[in-house]
């Protein structure tokens, strides 16, 4: 990995070599990063904040292995993906993932996504059924359920997201890149399980993602998604977007949290279901935060291949 510490890095920081193939893909107007591995029926996973498709470096070799093509993106904004100064709505996010599907030649797609990733996901399953044959999401409340949680839960879930509160602040990205990325690391370590904060593996992965969030534009567009959600609230984009995601989802739809995420609570979370017509499950992960993938990478393989498989 290329990195120059205190300033900005190119996007070859991301491109780390493995039994996976890097290409780029065009997509709902933009270009994506796209690495993938395997050969089968398509898993595609979504990366949350503050972290690159490098997310879903054990599990793509392992869901490759199990028969499926494995494909995790850089999304929009992020990596070595396009940085365009606009779309970072819940309608453009979820016709990326859609366009995406598209463009790698497939009809649906088993979707798999954690945080901010894990948010995309459940509005692509609901704007395309057709192209979200199965759903799995890590650490993501349903969208609606998050909302009601910030203004009715004002000691728990409205708490908890303080943080991307302040990503409302104008030109907060250089407070995320200040040091060589420091706050990159402190929110992972915020919101991480105790045990992989103090693990031997964490120290590497906050290094990686850090460096990532440090190619130029990518701290603007990361915060700009958190900034539509907030914004989006008082505005009648945003309604119209209530209301279309208040229709029942169709895909199938695996659901894993981690008991200790303060992040998403898990009692925000645990309320998606409601919002599910088809079959759906609800797994609590002990002793786990907000990064179920880097926290229990085996569980989660195990969980996602099951799903993907069914």
């Amino acid at each position: 990995m290329t990195e120059q510490h205190g300033g900005p890095v190119d996007e070859s920081c991301v491109l780390t070599e493995g039994p996976w193939t890097h290409r780029f893909v065009g997509a709902n107007g933009s270009r994506f990063h796209a690495v993938e591995a395997g050969t089968g029926p398509m898993v595609l996973f979504l990366h949350g904040f503050p972290e690159y498709w490098w997310a879903w470096r054990e599990m793509l070799p392992a869901v490759a292995d199990a028969g499926f093509r494995a494909v995790a993106v850089d999304l929009r904004g992020y990596g070595a993906s396009d940085k365009p100064p606009r779309g970072y709505d819940g309608y453009t996010l979820a016709a990326d993932v859609a366009g995406l599907i598209r463009a790698l030649g497939e009809r649906a797609a088993t979707v798999v996504g954690t945080g901010a990733g894990g948010l995309i996901g459940w509005t692509a399953a609901s704007f395309h059924p057709t192209l979200v044959r199965r759903l799995v999401v890590l650490g993501a409340p349903h969208p609606l359920r998050l909302r009601a949680a910030i203004f009715a839960d004002p000691r728990g879930q409205f708490a908890a997201s303080t943080p991307a509160l302040r990503f409302q602040l104008p030109r907060y990205e250089h407070v995320l890149t200040r040091d060589d990325a420091a706050a990159v690391e402190e929110m992972l370590r915020r919101w991480g399980g105790p045990r992989w904060v103090t693990g031997p593996d964490f120290a590497e992965y906050a290094r990686c993602c850090r460096a990532a969030m440090r190619i130029p534009q990518a701290a603007f567009c990361a915060l700009e998604g958190y900034r539509w959600a907030f914004r989006s609230v008082l505005r009648l984009h945003g309604y119209r977007f209530v209301r279309l995601m208040q229709k029942p989802l169709v895909t199938p739809t695996l659901q894993l949290h981690g008991a200790l995420d303060t992040a998403s609570l898990p009692r925000t979370a645990q309320g998606s279901g409601r919002y599910v017509t088809a079959p759906y499950e609800w797994r609590l992960l002990d002793e786990v935060g907000h990064f179920p993938h880097v926290e229990a990478p085996e569980v989660v393989l195990g969980e996602i291949l099951r799903w993907a498989k069914s």
